[in-house]
């Protein structure tokens, strides 16, 4: 059921009210409408997923039990190997269903086999598996680490794999932050759902409006790239771009929203990060909850940045590589993993990784010069990226990069009528999102509204309410589902 449907616009004010007005007086009830209603979301697609979700949730939920029973017993190596088998058998799921046939395709084609597709499974990937894979993942491993008490409540955990509003494309979340959540009666609080509401707004007008629209653009560029001018395609890279940020952090953005308004508190999952100023500072900003999922469960576990710096940067290189891995079975991923690996060399060796951690442009209201230049700078580098990451293969990925960087840049602009429209739309989007992050920079999210001295007024906020529903409705291009979902 995607965010942006009449399906679901009809199945939360429905859900909402039920679960604070029916099924309110227990917590075990309530978390268990919460299953039912997040099974109901999720099975939407296709019901076989919830065999799936559930077989992982309910080993998940063994695991954890069985770590702490065999560690009170004194059995620390069966406790790790029912951690290690707990691990073992959820990545062999997600292998098996993400990259079983590529991994056939891939051996077949270096060794010349010219029929391998008896060998293909050719089985539908279940929405959102990388997502709750790890996030079951990340419980198992804190409990073995000692970092959280097992639960012994199957219906809390089972909410917290499942929790319809982050489940098939984040945030990743971590048990100790919002199993407990489950945990513990929940109160509903209009200042937290208000505010969870604007959240939510913003993040439909960055999906609706920015990423559909620039979509649209970076589609007819990218399958006719090689009969474009260089410029064509450097618009089809930066549409690309915000298509990505606009469609990836609009839904975190709905999914911290909605669940704001059932009474949670979601991780942070992006910090403006077009605003940043070398690409390290980039990846602190872009997808937090799987950065910081790497960076605690594998990265530190390999030395992280200790040791010297030929081993920081093997490690950053792991961790990258992975993490391109995690995004699909395509060698292209993988060149993107390596892609930001290699932009992070330099910093390393200079050790300048760390340099930008505080606030961009503090008590500024416009950026420098010289950090507009080095905010310009990242935005390439990682729209460079970006192209790498939206190709269909290598060879794609690096005709397109030449082209751009050939006499063809010189070649007039002409992408056709149909565009037109979509293209406006896209522009002035991107004008209104720009704008409204680089003044909400400090702040968590685009529509943050407290404390702001001229909009204190009531009036001067439902009248920013108004112009972004109606800018949803003049300016909304053909639905698209979320790029994430592929993930």
């Amino acid at each position: 059921m995607l965010f942006n449907s009449f399906e679901f616009a009809l199945f939360l004010p429905v859900v909402f009210l039920l679960y604070w007005f029916v099924f309110n007086r227990s917590l075990r009830v309530q978390n268990l409408f919460v299953v039912g209603a997040s099974y109901l979301f999720y099975g939407w697609w296709n019901w076989r997923f919830l065999l799936l979700i559930a077989f992982t949730s309910l080993c998940s939920y063994a695991s954890g039990l069985l770590i702490d029973r065999f560690r009170k017993r004194g059995g620390e190596r069966i406790s790790r190997a029912v951690s290690v088998g707990n691990i073992l058998l959820n990545l062999a799921i997600l292998g098996v269903f993400k990259y079983y046939d590529f991994f056939v395709a891939s051996f077949a084609e270096l060794f010349g086999i010219a029929d391998c597709d008896s060998l293909l499974l050719r089985i539908i990937l279940p929405v959102g598996i990388s997502f709750y894979t790890f996030q079951a993942l990340s419980y198992s491993i804190d409990v073995y680490r000692e970092k959280l008490a097992p639960t012994r409540d199957i219906v809390a955990f089972f909410a917290f794999i499942s929790f319809f509003p982050q489940l098939v494309a984040g945030p990743i979340e971590r048990a100790t932050n919002l199993l407990p959540q489950f945990l513990r009666p929940r109160t509903f609080d209009t200042a937290q759902a208000v505010d969870g509401l604007r959240q939510a707004l913003w993040g439909f007008f960055k999906k609706i409006v920015v990423a559909d629209n620039c979509a649209i653009l970076a589609n007819g560029i990218f399958d006719n790239y090689e009969n474009l001018s260089g410029g064509a395609l450097v618009i089809g890279a930066v549409a690309f771009s915000f298509q990505i940020y606009g469609d990836f952090s609009g839904y975190s953005d709905i999914a911290i929203g909605i669940s704001r308004l059932f009474g949670f508190s979601l991780m942070r999952n992006f910090n403006y990060p077009y605003f940043s100023r070398d690409i390290a500072e980039f990846w602190r900003r872009w997808h937090i909850s799987l950065t910081t999922w790497f960076r605690d469960y594998i990265y530190i576990p390999l030395g992280g940045s200790r040791g010297p710096k030929w081993m920081v940067f093997r490690n950053t290189l792991i961790i990258f590589l992975v993490s391109g891995f995690w995004h699909g079975a395509n060698w292209t991923f993988i060149a993107w993993g390596g892609y930001h690996a290699l932009l992070f060399l330099p910093l390393i060796l200079s050790g300048r990784n760390r340099r930008y951690t505080g606030e961009i442009a503090a008590g500024r209201a416009f950026p420098s010069a010289g950090d507009a230049l080095r905010m310009a700078g990242t935005f390439c580098l990682a729209a460079v990226g970006w192209i790498i990451f939206r190709a269909e293969t290598i060879g794609d990925a690096w005709r397109y990069v030449r082209r751009i960087f050939s006499p063809a840049i010189l070649d007039r602009v002409a992408l056709g009528g149909s565009y037109e429209s979509p293209g406006i739309n896209a522009a002035v989007g991107v004008a209104i999102l720009l704008a409204v992050e680089w003044s909400q920079r400090t702040r968590q999210h685009g529509l943050e509204l407290t404390g702001r001295a001229h909009i204190r007024r009531r009036s001067v906020r439902y009248a920013v309410y108004y112009l972004l529903i109606l800018g949803i409705y003049i300016m909304h291009a053909q639905q698209q589902t979320f790029i994430y979902f592929q993930f």
